[in-house]
C-alpha cells in the first residue's frame, strides 16, 4: 500500500478546490499561526461581522493542522505495520530453512541472506516465494500437525514437524535477542521454547579458557542454589563439564545413573537431564543444560534439532560476554584487532609456527582452518616455499598430517575450547612426489582470540641421536669424559658431574688425580687401569669405590680408550663412569639371599622329616585286623605327595570296652607341624572321651569345646561312628565332614547329610546323629576328602565318581579300598584316609 507524499502542514491543511472553506476554532489557532491568504486579524472596534469572520479562518486552519497531523499517524502506522509484516514472512522463511536445512536459525539466516544476494532479488521478495512454495507443499500437512497439537496433552512434544519447531526457535530467538543479559535469555529459552518440551528449569554455562564454568544464566533453580553453582573450578567433574570435555550432548536419565553432581540436581535427583555445547563456527563458547522433573528418555531427532538450535542461539549471546570473540564467515580473513600482534608473535619465534583462522561451511560449522600467516623460520616438511603454503587451507596443505592423524582433532579442540595443546615426538606425514615422508615434531597450539597459533619444532637426526644417547646415558647412570693430554683440557658431561656430585661450575677431575677421590684399598686396582691406558696405550677397565664430598660412597665402573695420531702418540683419552652401586649391592643382597635361602631350606626339610616320621608314627599305612565278631575292618592312609604338604588328616578304629567299634575319619585344616600336631591333639582326644560311652553326637560336642578351647586355633572336620555287633546298628553324626558312602549289593549312595558344623568354629553347639541298620554283606565307607576333591570340579561330581568306582565288585575289602585308591582322580595333593568296614 503506497503511502502519500506530503510537503507540510499548511499544504496539508489547505481546502481542496471547490470546497467551502473550514470553520476553525480560534482556541485552535497559534498565536504565531499565518492566517488564510486575503485574511486578517480584525482591528479593535471593527464590527461584529469582520470578528466572525476572522475567527472562522482560525478555526479552519486549526482543523486543517489536526487532520494532516491524524493521517500522518495513519501513515506511520501503516509503514510499521508493512515493516513487521514483512518481517514476519522472513521469520517465516527462516523457518522453513530450518526444518528443510536442519539447521540453526542463525545459519539460516545467513543461509537467507547469501541465496537472495546470488539471485539478485530483495530480502523480502526471496522470503515470500519461499514461504509461498513451502505452502503450496505442506499446506495439508501444517493443517493436520495444528488440529493433533491442539488435542494433545499439555508440556509434552506431539508435533513432528519442523514448521512448528522453527515457530518456537523464531520465538525463542527474538526473546532472546530482546533480552538484556543471559540471565534473560535463559529465562526466555524456558519460557517459550522448553517448556512446551516438558523441561522445567535451564541453565547456560560460560566456559573459561582454563576449563573452568561460570553459571551466566539460569531459569527454574532456587536463588540460594545457583549463587552455590556461580563458578565451577577446573577438573572438577560435572554434567556440563563432561559435555564440554566430548565436545558433544550428554544425556543422563537420572543422577544416579551418572554420578555427577550439577546445580539443583540434588533437589531433584530422579529428573533427567540433557547438556549441550553451546558453539558456533567450531567455537564453544559455553553449556546449555536443560532439565527435566521425571526420568528422561530418548528423544525423536525433530526435538534434537531443536535443543542443538537453542544452544546455537545461546552460543551467540554468549559471544557478546567479556572476553569472547566473534566467529567469523566461511572464508572470511580475520579482522579482529589481536590477529596482528599474533603474526608479530609468530614472527618472534624460532621455531615454525602458522597463524591459522577458523574456515567455515555454508552450514556455519567448522570446515577448516585457513593459514593466515607463515613466520620466516617455516620449514616445510615437503620442501614447498612459504608462499605456496600462506593462504591455503590446513587440510589441503597437509592431507596426511592432519586428515590422518589426531593433530586436526587436537587443533579443533583448542579452537572450540581455548585449552592449549602440546605435543612431543608427534609423526608428522607429509607427500613428496607422491611419497609419503615421515618427521618426528614437537608440536604446541594455543588459542589467541578466533585464531590458533601453531607451533612445530622438527626433530632432525642429529639431535634425534643426541636426545637419544642422552636418555641413555641418563637410564644408564653413565657420564663420559675426554681429557686432551697435549692442552690438558677436561670435557665432562652433566651425568658425569651427578656422579661425582659437584658442581658443574667446578673443575674436571684429571684421571692421575683419580685415586685421590677413592677409597684407599683401590688404588692399586686404580693404578692397573691408568697404566694400561696411558703406557700401554690399550683400552682398560676398573671398578672402584668413589668418595664423594657429601660423604656419599658410590661403585662406579670406568672404561677408557686411548686416541692416537697417524705416528701413533697419545693425543687424548676418552670414555664414561657408570655408577654400578645398584648391581653392587643386588649383588651382595643377592649373595646374602642365596645362603638365607640355604638354610630356610635345609630347616623347612629336617621339619618336613619330622612332621612326616610323626604322623606316620601315629597313623601307619595300613593297621591290624580288628577282633570284632561280625565285622571286617579294613584302613588304608595315603599322605601327600610332597613332604611339605603333610596335613591333618587322621582316622581312628577302636573297639571299647562295651564291645561297640568306634570309627572315626578327620581332617584338620592346614599342613605342616601344626596340622599334625592338633590331629594328635584331637584324635587322642576322641579315644579318651569315647570311654564315656556316649554317642557319636555328644562326642563330636565334646571334641568341639577341646579345638575351639584347648588347642591353638584351629578348625577340623570329622565323622564318628559307633558300631553295636549286637544289634547290627551304626549311629553316627558328622562335624562338616563329608558324608559315609554305603554299599549294598550292586548299588553304591551316600548316607543323608545330618547338620552338623566343623570343629572349633563355635564354643558352644549341637551335632544331629542318625542310626542306620547293617545287613549281612554291606560295606560302609569312611573317607577324607583327599579322595576324591579335585580343582576343576564341584564335590558333587566328584561323589559321583566315588560312587561309580565304589561299585565296582571285588573280592575282599582290601582289594575294595586299594582299588579306590588306585582309580581316585583327586589332583590337590592332601592326604587321604579311608576307612571300610564289612558285616559278615
Amino acid at each position: 500500500m503506497s503511502t502519500p507524499e506530503h510537503s507540510g502542514p499548511a499544504t496539508a491543511g489547505s481546502p481542496a478546490p471547490g470546497d467551502p472553506e473550514p470553520r476553525v476554532p480560534s482556541q485552535l489557532l497559534p498565536e504565531d499561526q499565518p492566517l488564510p491568504e486575503g485574511r486578517s486579524l480584525p482591528d479593535e472596534g471593527s464590527s461584529p461581522e469582520e470578528g466572525s469572520a476572522v475567527v472562522a479562518a482560525r478555526e479552519a486552519t486549526g482543523l486543517g493542522r489536526l487532520a494532516a497531523t491524524v493521517e500522518r499517524l495513519r501513515d506511520e502506522i501503516r509503514s510499521a505495520q508493512a515493516a513487521a509484516d514483512g518481517r514476519a514472512l522472513i521469520e517465516l522463511a527462516k523457518g522453513v530453512l530450518v526444518e528443510r536445512l536442519r539447521c540453526g536459525p542463525t545459519a539460516a539466516a545467513h543461509q537467507l541472506a547469501a541465496l537472495a544476494e546470488e539471485s539478485g532479488v530483495s530480502l523480502l521478495e526471496l522470503a515470500a516465494d519461499i514461504v509461498n512454495q513451502a505452502a503450496r507443499d505442506h499446506v495439508t500437512d501444517i493443517a493436520t500437525t495444528f488440529v493433533r497439537r491442539t488435542s494433545g496433552e499439555p508440556g509434552r512434544a506431539t508435533d513432528d514437524d519442523g514448521a512448528s519447531v522453527g515457530v518456537r526457535l523464531r520465538t525463542a530467538e527474538s526473546g532472546a535477542l530482546a533480552a538484556g543479559d543471559t540471565q534473560a535469555v535463559a529465562e526466555s529459552l524456558l519460557a517459550h521454547a522448553l517448556t512446551p518440551l516438558g523441561a522445567n528449569a535451564v541453565a547456560v554455562w560460560t566456559a573459561g579458557p582454563d576449563g573452568s564454568l561460570t553459571l551466566a544464566g539460569h531459569a527454574g533453580f532456587p536463588t540460594d542454589e545457583a549463587g552455590r553453582w556461580r563458578y565451577v573450578p577446573p577438573g572438577v567433574s560435572t554434567l556440563a563439564r563432561q559435555a564440554l570435555s566430548e565436545l558433544q550432548a550428554v544425556r543422563a536419565a537420572s543422577q544416579p545413573a551418572v554420578g555427577l553432581p550439577s546445580v539443583g540436581w540434588t533437589l531433584n535427583p530422579g529428573g533427567g537431564r540433557i547438556a549441550v555445547p553451546a558453539g558456533t563456527g567450531g567455537r564453544v563458547h559455553g553449556i546449555l543444560e536443560i532439565c527435566w522433573p521425571g526420568a528422561l528418555e530418548p528423544q525423536p531427532p525433530q526435538i534434537v534439532r531443536q535443543i542443538e538450535a537453542l544452544a546455537e542461539l545461546c552460543a551467540h549471546t554468549l559471544e557478546g560476554r567479556p572476553g569472547s570473540t566473534t566467529a567469523l564467515a566461511a572464508d572470511t580473513p580475520a579482522t579482529l584487532p589481536d590477529l596482528s600482534e599474533l603474526v608479530d608473535l609468530a614472527e618472534g619465534l624460532y621455531d615454525p609456527a602458522l597463524v591459522l583462522t577458523p574456515f567455515l561451511g555454508p552450514d556455519g560449522r567448522l570446515a577448516d582452518f585457513r593459514i593466515h600467516h607463515v613466520n620466516s623460520h617455516f620449514a616445510d616438511p615437503a620442501g614447498r616455499p612459504r608462499g605456496a603454503v600462506n593462504g591455503a587451507l590446513l587440510l589441503e596443505a597437509y592431507p596426511m598430517a592432519m586428515g590422518g592423524s589426531e593433530l586436526f582433532a587436537r587443533i579443533e579442540r583448542v579452537y572450540a575450547t581455548g585449552e592449549p595443546f602440546r605435543a612431543r615426538r608427534m609423526t608428522l606425514t607429509a607427500l613428496v612426489d607422491q611419497v609419503p615422508i615421515a618427521a618426528v615434531a614437537d608440536i604446541s597450539a594455543s588459542r589467541h582470540g578466533s585464531s590458533v597459533l601453531l607451533i612445530w619444532r622438527v626433530e632432525d637426526e642429529a639431535a634425534r641421536l643426541a636426545n637419544l644417547l642422552q636418555h641413555a646415558q641418563r637410564l644408564g647412570r653413565i657420564g663420559g669424559f675426554e681429557e686432551n693430554l697435549a692442552t690438558g683440557r677436561i670435557v665432562w658431561n652433566d651425568q658425569l658431574f651427578d656422579l661425582y656430585g659437584r658442581p658443574r661450575t667446578t673443575r674436571p677431575v684429571p684421571l692421575d688425580e683419580l685415586a685421590a677421590h677413592a677409597h684407599p684399598d683401590d688404588a692399586v686396582s686404580i693404578g692397573r687401569f691408568l697404566r694400561a691406558v696411558l703406557h700401554h696405550r690399550r683400552p682398560a677397565s676398573a671398578a672402584f669405590r668413589l668418595q664423594r664430598a657429601d660423604g656419599v660412597t658410590r661403585h662406579i665402573r670406568v672404561v677408557a680408550e686411548p686416541v692416537l695420531d697417524a705416528d701413533h702418540r697419545l693425543l687424548a683419552v676418552r670414555g664414561a663412569y657408570q655408577d654400578i652401586s645398584a648391581q653392587h649391592w643386588t649383588e651382595v643382597a643377592l649373595a646374602a639371599t642365596r645362603d638365607q635361602l640355604a638354610h630356610t631350606e635345609q630347616q623347612a626339610a629336617e621339619r618336613n622329616r619330622l612332621t612326616l616320621q610323626l604322623q606316620h608314627a601315629i597313623m601307619p599305612p595300613a593297621q591290624a585286623p580288628l577282633d570284632s565278631p561280625g565285622l571286617h575292618i579294613a584302613v588304608r592312609y595315603r599322605p601327600a605327595e610332597s613332604e611339605s604338604m603333610v596335613g591333618g588328616d587322621w582316622y581312628d578304629a577302636v573297639v571299647l570296652p562295651s564291645k561297640q567299634v568306634m570309627l572315626c575319619v578327620g581332617d584338620v585344616a592346614g599342613h605342616g607341624m601344626e596340622a599334625a600336631t592338633s590331629m594328635v591333639v584331637l584324635r587322642n582326644a576322641m579315644r579318651g572321651l569315647a570311654i564315656t560311652g556316649a554317642g557319636p553326637a555328644q562326642l563330636l560336642s565334646w571334641l568341639n569345646l577341646v579345638a575351639h578351647y584347648l588347642t591353638e586355633p584351629v578348625t577340623a572336620t570329622a565323622v564318628c561312628g559307633l558300631y553295636d555287633p549286637h544289634k547290627g546298628t551304626l549311629r553316627w553324626a558328622r562335624a562338616g565332614h563329608l558324608p559315609p558312602v554305603l554299599i549294598r549289593g550292586q548299588k553304591a549312595t551316600t548316607l543323608r547329610t545330618v547338620s552338623g558344623i566343623l570343629l572349633g568354629a563355635l564354643s558352644e553347639t549341637s551335632y544331629e546323629e542318625e542310626e542306620l541298620a547293617m545287613e549281612p554283606g554291606d560295606t560302609l565307607l569312611m573317607y577324607t576328602d583327599g579322595l576324591v576333591e579335585r580343582r576343576d570340579e564341584s564335590v558333587q561330581d566328584s561323589l559321583a565318581q566315588l560312587l561309580t568306582n565304589a561299585r565296582i565288585p571285588t573280592t575282599t575289602l582290601e582289594q575294595r579300598l586299594d582299588g579306590l585308591l588306585t582309580h581316585s582322580k583327586s589332583d590337590t595333593d592332601d592326604d587321604t584316609c579311608l576307612i571300610g568296614i564289612q558285616v559278615v
